[in-house]
Order: structure tokens, then C-alpha cells, then sequence
């Protein structure tokens, strides 16, 4: 299609759209949480993507370092969630649990892509190769949305205390994820098949991902002491990033798990770092925009069992959720969490989906074995925004979280919020 006429028919969807009735006042808190996730964006990109081809192929291989960038960002925005003194607050035991939630979320929902991939050839020929599909479907899957938790807890007019547990609790979900998605990361196969042509062994890009993003986060702290002046923090925080980001996509590393790195290095060793996590929030809705219209553009729907496995994979997710943290916690004297807190934390994000990005992009991010595993993801993303706020309202309802406030091992505060 033309890129005039497709530019012409996206203007006429425009003035159209301000036509059209206004949404009745109640309505599902659901609906509420996807348009503020940023689902029209998604679909912005499907349009412009699958829709109507103004973002080929060509187009997106173009934005590849783009991506990289976002996806660099969203790492970082998580590892500026790390700081020690912080992180050391949190009991062991919490760590622990959140832990056993992660492997067994990963392993349920792995073994079920795995059977699901080969009681269905047509779905196996989509989640190709095989062994990196699984991998990106069961750690996605052990993610959690910090944000996502807190939208959907604001929503629901959840008290700030038992939302500072939610959010808590999802953030050392995604931590272990991120730490499954370096560990994967090490085995993929299409590590090394990008364009660069970098092949690294498993050492060689574990000790190359961890020293770019320690030198990275040094090289920020070394600019800042020279120049301390709040002014030059921004242009400092944004060179480091697409330092950080281009040796991740230059080097055939994780742009992703770098620039967490750089990030977590440096909100521990600033003066400046509640300056750097109020800068990397300010960039974060412009970022999270290009990378949603992107991963809308990148979707592929080969066959109709695409679709169909996200629903399975969503329940089986979160049923090992619920089940850990039911029958966990009572062992390891967690007694002050509810015990749903397993189904208070689904929701998702970009985050979760950034994690599933980040298997793509050694090899492009545009080519057809990638396409239908990211659909797949973004599909059960969206699944878990829909069903969050009733789920954080069959947590609450049980437990009257309501009317008490968890224990103080566990209102701690933490950078969450």
C-alpha cells in the first residue's frame, strides 16, 4: 500500500474517532486498566504493521536500534528499582517465596508450551526453534507489572498500605524473571544470529553483559563527579543509556539487561539517584509509546492456535501463582501476607512483554519465528490486564485487607510506589 494513501486512510480513522460516543461513564475497571496500559498504542502498531504495511519488514529492521533502546529503558527503569538499602529491607523469606512463585510459574508454564507445541504441529511450526520459545513463553510468564499492580490496586480504591504489598510482591516477581531471562539467554540459539554476526559462548556473553553494564554505570559516575551539576544529569543519564543499549544490540548482549545493570549500579553509587529515577520515569511514557506501536507492527498470526494457547497458558500461569503462595507461605511464616496474594499480583505489562522482546532481538525482532511467539505474549499480557482488577478483588475479599494492614516486615518502604 502506498505510505500517502495508508497516511491518508490513518487520518480519516483519526477525525472519525472524534465522532464517535463517548464510553458511559461505568464501565468495566478492566477496560480502564488496558486503555491506560497503553492497548491503543498496541493497536496503532498492529494498523500500521499487519494492517496496512507502513511498517515493513525493511521499516522495522531500520528501528531495530530503537528497540534496543526501549527495551534498555524498561530494563532500566526496573534496575533503579535495586537499591541496596532498599533491597535489604525485604526478609529473606519473602525472597524465598517470590522465588519458588517464579520457577514454578516457569516450569508449569513451559511444560505446557512444550506439550502444547507438539500436540499441535501447526503451533509448533510457529514457536520456532522450540527450546528458546518455551523459554521466553514460561519466564514471561514468572513476570509480574509493578505498574500494571498498582493501576489495577489504584482502581479498585485499594488501601496504599496493602497496595505498597501488592506492588512489592510483583516487583521481586519480575526480578527473578529478569534473572531467568540472563540465565536463558546464555542457551538461545538465536543469540549470536543477528545481524552483527557476534557469536559469544555462554561465559563470553554473561561476563560481556555483566561488564558493559558495569562500565556503563561507572562511566555515568565518573561524568556526574565532574560534573555535579543537576543540569547535566539528564544528557549524562540519556548517553549512558544508548551507550548501554547500542553494546547490547551492537554486541548481540541484552539491551534489556544491561542497561538494568548500568541503572542498578548506579542509584547505588549516586548522590543523584533520586534525580536519575525521576528522569528515567519522565522518559518512561514516550518510550513505553514507540515500544508498544513497534511490537504492534511486529505481530503475526500464522495460525489460530496462537490465539488459542494464551488462554491456556493464562490459567495454568495463574493457578501456579495461586497455589505457591496459598500453600507456601504458611511453611516459611509468612503469616502476614493474604494468601491470594498469587492472584493479586497477574497483571502485567510492557515490562513482561519487553522480556519476551528481548529473545527476539538477536534475530532482527522482524522475522517470521519470532512473529507468532511475541503474539502469544502480548496476547496473554493482555489477558492478564483484563482479569487483574477481579482478581485483586477475590484476593481482597477473603483476607478484609481493607480493614487491617499487613505486618510491618512487609510495609517497609520500598521503591514500588
Amino acid at each position: 500500500m502506498s505510505p500517502v494513501l495508508a497516511l491518508g486512510l490513518l487520518a480519516v480513522v483519526g477525525v472519525l474517532a472524534t465522532r464517535l460516543p463517548r464510553l458511559p461513564p461505568r464501565r468495566p475497571r478492566s477496560l480502564d486498566v488496558l486503555f491506560a496500559a497503553g492497548t491503543p498504542l498496541l493497536l496503532l502498531g498492529i494498523v500500521l504493521g499487519p494492517g496496512i504495511e507502513l511498517l515493513d519488514t525493511a521499516a522495522l529492521r531500520a528501528l531495530s536500534p530503537v528497540t534496543a533502546l526501549t527495551l534498555g529503558w524498561l530494563g532500566a527503569l526496573l534496575g533503579a528499582r535495586c537499591e541496596r538499602r532498599y533491597v535489604t529491607r525485604i526478609p529473606r523469606r519473602l525472597w524465598l517465596l517470590s522465588g519458588l512463585e517464579a520457577v514454578a510459574v516457569l516450569l508449569v508454564v513451559g511444560l505446557a508450551a512444550w506439550l502444547l507445541a507438539r500436540a499441535r504441529p501447526a503451533l509448533g511450526a510457529a514457536w520456532t526453534p522450540r527450546l528458546p520459545a518455551v523459554l521466553a513463553l514460561g519466564t514471561v510468564a514468572a513476570a509480574s507489572g509493578p505498574g500494571a499492580v498498582a493501576l489495577a490496586a489504584r482502581t479498585l480504591g485499594v488501601r496504599r498500605s496493602v497496595a505498597r504489598v501488592f506492588g512489592l510482591a510483583a516487583t521481586l516477581a519480575t526480578a527473578w524473571a529478569t534473572l531467568a531471562l540472563t540465565l536463558a539467554l546464555t542457551i538461545s540459539p538465536l543469540r549470536g544470529s543477528g545481524e552483527g554476526g557476534a557469536t559469544h559462548g555462554w561465559f563470553a556473553w554473561l561476563a560481556l553483559t555483566i561488564g558493559s553494564g558495569t562500565l556503563v554505570g561507572m562511566l555515568f559516575l565518573s561524568f556526574t563527579r565532574l560534573r555535579p551539576d543537576p543540569e547535566h544529569v539528564g544528557v549524562a543519564l540519556l548517553g549512558a543509556m544508548l551507550f548501554a543499549a547500542g553494546i547490547g544490540y551492537a554486541a548481540d548482549l541484552s539491551p534489556l539487561v544491561v542497561c538494568g545493570l548500568a541503572a542498578a549500579l548506579i542509584v547505588n553509587g549516586s548522590p543523584l539517584r533520586r534525580r536519575v529515577r525521576g528522569l528515567l520515569a519522565a522518559g518512561e511514557h514516550l518510550i513505553y509509546g514507540l515500544f508498544l506501536i513497534i511490537t504492534g507492527a511486529v505481530l503475526a498470526l500464522p495460525t489460530v492456535w496462537v490465539l488459542a494457547a494464551a488462554p491456556i497458558l493464562w490459567a495454568l500461569r495463574t493457578a501456579a501463582k495461586w497455589a505457591v503462595v496459598r500453600y507456601a507461605r504458611d511453611p516459611l511464616q509468612l503469616g502476614a501476607i493474604p494468601p491470594q496474594l498469587g492472584l493479586a499480583t497477574t497483571a502485567q505489562g510492557g515490562l513482561a512483554v519487553a522480556l519476551g522482546a528481548s529473545f527476539l532481538l538477536g534475530d532482527g525482532a522482524t522475522s517470521g519465528t519470532g512473529r507468532p511467539l511475541l503474539t502469544t505474549i502480548v496476547v496473554g499480557v493482555v489477558l492478564a490486564q483484563l482479569a487483574a482488577p477481579p482478581l485483586m478483588r477475590l484476593a481482597l475479599r477473603p483476607t478484609a485487607l481493607t480493614e487491617r494492614a499487613p505486618g510491618p516486615e512487609l510495609t517497609a518502604e520500598s521503591p514500588v510506589d
